[in-house]
């Protein structure tokens, strides 16, 4: 086993850790550990709430779950040698639930997938489905099932949600101009257009005093992937994989966390993916200059792992750029392609007895394809969602018969 560097006590909070960790992106946030080049090492990770959420029946935790706690991240971690403008190789060697359970949270032998409610944290389909439900995951080696959505058993895809590197201050001012821009043009919109710097809740790692407070004043929130990574959440970002994040300030300063057992394209429900706290092995090095030989000017380069479920047979859902509704037509609107065949699935699943609630945590949180199928047939978009039909213990295709709807209980839901 790599030598653990970012330790964590399974029963605290991130922030009663001998060493903290931190939830928002700013370069003066120290660094939890160094490595060199070639290391390989563990980061332990807790679950991206911070353990708000139980292993229960009700999705009242969802419902008021404090989302300025998030997300929990392990690091920041220093690699010698790293400048601006190199880029850092980081290598996934392994990651999985808590090894040697010490508590009951996340990662602990199951994990969850959640909707947030509309008017906290809202979803893909939040127009459709503006109230908090939730699905608990039991973890059985590799597989997944849950008492809230029977009939159902497949393969985790385990990823980390979010990973990457400390933004420069020119680039974290960027980021904060920029997303307060788009704010300012529906200020009131629920959900939000984006979250700016919030000082409640700030974890700064082992800052304190003044110190911390502006790291609250100034951090970058780390809810959406920017030019450092951040929260991809991409499930194909699994054992194997290799990406290779620009270098903004000296040593890198990599941090990860928000660990996913599996999760469909899209991690539609926004709490989609199956989540848990965990750990992450690691391999770093560097290409120095690497940004400039590589053209790298914004996002990361990343080749996903070659560790991932075999499924051969899917049920494919389309989707067009129509709100069906109104009849109205968007101009090549993929987003809106995209929810129309999230719909359409969650209608057909509908007619096998399961709820449209649990069929969308179903959708956020199974190893489902979504795809760009077409982006210039105008005026419509095209996107497919691929189903696995072999992750149902009952058969989901189209017969002459019809659907075999029976009952498929309940997902866990509001009091």
């Amino acid at each position: 086993m790599p030598e653990v560097i970012f330790s964590v006590d399974q029963t605290l909070s991130m922030r009663d850790q001998k060493i903290p960790g931190h939830n928002r992106w700013h370069p003066d946030i120290p660094p939890a550990a160094t490595v060199s080049p070639g290391a390989e090492f563990r980061l332990e990770c807790r679950d991206w709430t911070d353990n708000q959420i139980g292993n229960n029946d009700s999705a009242n935790d969802v419902r008021d779950v404090d989302l300025s706690h998030a997300h929990m991240l392990s690091g920041p971690i220093a690699v010698e040698g790293a400048e601006p403008g190199d880029l850092l190789i980081v290598d996934i060697l392994d990651l999985g639930p808590i090894p040697q359970p010490t508590s009951d949270g996340s990662g602990s032998g199951w994990g969850y997938t959640g909707v947030f409610a509309r008017d906290n944290g809202g979803g893909f389909l939040t127009d459709h489905f503006p109230d908090s439900y939730k699905a608990i995951w039991d973890f059985h080696g590799q597989m997944a099932t849950s008492r809230h959505i029977p009939g159902v058993r497949y393969t985790g895809i385990t990823h980390p949600g979010l990973m990457g590197t400390a933004p420069s201050a020119e680039l974290l001012a960027r980021w904060n101009a920029r997303e307060q821009a788009l704010i300012d043009t529906d200020p009131y919109r629920v959900p939000a257009l984006a979250l700016p710097p919030l000082p409640d809740n700030t974890l700064a790692g082992q800052l304190a005093g003044e110190d911390a407070a502006r790291i609250g004043r100034e951090g970058a929130r780390t809810v959406p992937a920017r030019e450092n990574g951040g929260n991809h959440d991409i499930k194909n970002f699994t054992r194997g994989s290799r990406v290779f994040y620009p270098v903004h300030v000296p040593g890198g300063l990599l941090s990860a966390g928000d660990l996913h057992f599996s999760q469909g394209d899209g991690e539609i429900t926004f709490c989609g993916a199956i989540e848990m706290g965990g750990f992450l092995d690691l391999h770093v090095d560097l290409i120095k200059g690497g940004m400039e030989k590589y053209g790298v000017t914004t996002n990361p380069i990343f080749m996903p792992g070659n560790v991932e479920p075999r499924y051969s047979e899917f049920l494919s859902f389309v989707g067009i750029s129509v709100d069906h509704t109104t009849d109205t037509n968007y101009y090549l609107d993929a987003t809106i392609a995209y929810q129309n065949a999230c719909l359409n699935a969650i209608e057909y699943l509908k007619t096998f007895g399961y709820s449209g609630e649990q069929a969308y945590l179903l959708l956020g949180s199974a190893p489902i394809e979504g795809r760009l199928s077409g982006v210039v047939d105008i005026p419509n978009a095209c996107s497919t969602l691929y189903l696995p039909t072999s992750i149902f213990d009952f058969d989901i295709r189209p017969t002459a018969d019809g659907p075999r709807k029976t009952d498929r209980g309940r997902c866990a839901v509001t009091s």
